[in-house]
């Protein structure tokens, strides 16, 4: 009895492997979790339809004159005659007055109208400038001559838009390969784990590439820019730099989510409420404003500037662009501090855990 009792007492019985470790088996999905996933496909998919025709084909189909501005010269008592004719679109024009010809040549110059009526002797003269919009400067030529009863006017292109791009198709164009370019960028560095100064590094790198061939190609190969070839390349490398530290900024502190999210930002809002096309006064409010803060506007708006107004007006959308890609690249740096913080607390939870009895 002693025996079998300090057997029994003395020597602990072994675990089986199936009792020490107990087995877990992995979650199966469930029918239900199918259901809600096919439930959520077929929602979101017409959602995202709606929402991108809200974006690209509300705009464009009220695209009309909202306080345009436009000038008006000449003697006091003929050009408030024709000031007062103009005022009849409600809301269409903000007229601005100058003293002559010369004056509103400036004001279109330094971008603060689109075009200006001079009244002469010999008639209504109409002062445009396709290199800031050459759909605005059909519409000018449109309006007036109507105003003169179909009479014609004599119109005079003050800044033309590059001969071999007329129309300006080549540079309304390029906003959407721009903006694409830069959510690949920020993709790109997310998905392949660059964080801090690395992807810091990669995204200026990819960006100034991009500008210099953005450049070639419009510029020396299309020939739809003018101006210093090296500011034209600047501009279109701070519009990529915007869009993808944006991207890679919301992804390092949401995680991939934050690709999505960036790029829905710029491709459904920033790409249609850009007024590249026509421009921002031509667009709904505030439709036009809120496409002038993000960078496919802001970027259109500074490439202008810098190609056929020899910078007038850049000051604006070149902050625009700095805060969009000075504010990514904050998030980039945010977000690796962040993440690093996370991944250093973690060794030291798992040093006072009990080392597992044998």
């Amino acid at each position: 009895m002693s025996a079998t009792s300090a057997t029994h007492t003395g020597t602990a019985s072994p675990r089986s492997p199936q009792s020490s470790q107990p087995s877990q088996s992995p979650q199966q999905p469930t029918s239900s979790s199918h259901g809600r996933h096919v439930v959520a496909v077929v929602v979101l998919v017409p959602v995202l339809v709606a929402l991108a025709l809200w974006a690209f084909a509300w705009p464009a189909a009220r695209t009309a004159p909202r306080d345009l501005p436009l000038g008006v010269a000449g003697p006091a008592t003929a050009a408030a005659q024709v000031e007062k004719q103009l005022t009849e679109h409600e809301g269409a024009f903000e007229i601005h007055r100058y003293a002559d010809e010369a004056a509103a040549r400036d004001a279109i110059e330094d971008r603060t109208v689109y075009g200006a009526v001079v009244v002469t002797e010999q008639g209504p003269k109409l002062l445009t400038a396709s290199a800031a919009s050459p759909f605005v400067a059909q519409l000018l030529q449109q309006a007036v001559t109507q105003q003169a009863g179909g009479a014609q006017v004599r119109t005079v292109d003050v800044v033309p838009a590059a001969k071999d791009d007329p129309r300006g198709s080549a540079l309304t164009s390029s906003v959407l390969p721009l903006t694409l370019a830069g959510i690949a960028a920020g993709a790109v560095v997310t998905l392949l784990g660059l964080r801090g100064r690395r992807a810091i590094a990669a995204l200026v790198g990819a960006s100034a590439l991009v500008g210099l061939v953005a450049a070639t190609l419009a510029g020396s190969w299309l020939g739809a820019l003018t101006g210093n070839w090296w500011a034209q390349a600047g501009a279109l490398g701070l519009a990529t730099l915007a869009v993808g530290a944006a991207v890679a900024g919301l992804a390092a502190l949401l995680g991939p989510a934050g690709i999505g999210l960036g790029g829905l930002l710029v491709m459904l809002l920033g790409n249609p409420f850009s007024g590249a096309a026509t421009a921002p006064e031509m667009l709904p409010d505030p439709v036009g404003t809120i496409g002038q803060w993000l960078p496919p506007g802001a970027g259109v708006s500074l490439l202008r500037s810098i190609s056929f107004f020899d910078g007038a007006a850049a000051s604006g959308p070149a902050l625009t662009l700095a805060w969009w890609a000075g504010l990514g690249l904050g998030a980039i740096l945010l977000g690796s501090a962040l993440k690093g913080r996370k991944e250093a607390k973690g060794p030291t939870l798992t040093e006072h855990e009990p080392a597992p009895a044998n």
